[in-house]
């Protein structure tokens, strides 16, 4: 694979708000979760689990994950995989307190972008969904209240028509400084 290759990937990957209604077949969403767990974290402390829903137990998370008029899409969503906060290792916890940043949140993020990008190179459309009653959310996924579920992530296929939108995003101008020059 080439960088014009990951490229392509990173263009064609969106956030679907139109999925088909089709099932996602369990071995594809294990493949996908298990690429995405390569992702890396802080000191590999992969302080994260995934909970994955499939068939009714997508359609019960999709209701958690809509209220007053957002995502009302997700009902067509084939699986959700609710991205979890777990406990971290000691040396990243250290670390985090030394520098003042928030690594579990860091590697939550980096953890859900190779999710959402496994799941395009699967052929799957997906959106990070940010709304959700995570009181009713912990209880459909059969896990502790307390569980901090940053991100649930619907996955599916894009329903019939669907296009690919263009980038809208900054220039590099606006958004890249480099500094210095190659040491020859």
């Amino acid at each position: 694979m080439d960088l014009n290759e990951i490229e392509r990937l990173y263009r064609r990957r969106q956030s679907c708000r139109a999925f088909s209604g089709a099932p996602v077949a369990r071995d594809l969403l294990e493949k996908v979760c298990s690429a995405a767990l390569l992702a890396p974290s802080a000191c590999n402390a992969q302080p994260w689990k995934l909970i994955a829903a499939l068939g009714e137990k997508a359609k019960e998370v999709a209701a958690c994950t809509q209220g007053m008029g957002m995502n009302k899409f997700a009902s067509g969503a084939g699986a959700f995989v609710a991205v979890c906060a777990g406990k971290s290792n000691v040396s990243a916890r250290a670390g985090a307190r030394m520098t003042g940043t928030d690594f579990t949140a860091n590697d939550l993020g980096i953890l859900t972008a190779h999710l959402v990008l496994a799941a395009e190179a699967a052929g799957l459309a997906s959106c990070i969904l940010g709304w959700r009653n995570e009181k009713k959310l912990c209880a459909a996924l059969g896990i502790p209240e307390k569980t901090a579920i940053p991100v649930v992530v619907a996955l599916g296929y894009p329903a019939d028509g669907y296009e690919i939108r263009p980038k809208k995003r900054k220039s590099l101008e606006e958004t890249l400084l480099i500094l210095g020059e190659p040491i020859s």
